[in-house]
């Protein structure tokens, strides 16, 4: 994937994240209630697109977000 295109996604999905009033430690907790082995950390660098975002990651941010996944990409 892009790099630029990995900081946009990660931005973006800072905001929303920011937007639902949740901290990285509540939505990886989220995400691994779900499936996905993240943590705290590995969330901080896909927000600021140093680590790749797998498909099963994507659909777990939909989910939690409440979102489609048009709202996901930029």
């Amino acid at each position: 994937m892009n790099a630029g295109y990995e900081k946009a996604m990660g931005q973006k999905i800072r905001k929303i994240r920011m937007d639902q009033n949740l901290s990285q430690e509540q939505l990886s907790a989220q995400l691994q209630v779900r499936g996905c082995d993240i943590t705290r950390s590995a969330l901080a660098k896909i927000e600021v697109g140093q680590r790749h975002i797998y498909p099963d990651e994507l659909k777990a941010f939909k989910e939690i977000f409440g979102i489609s996944y048009d709202e996901l990409f930029v």
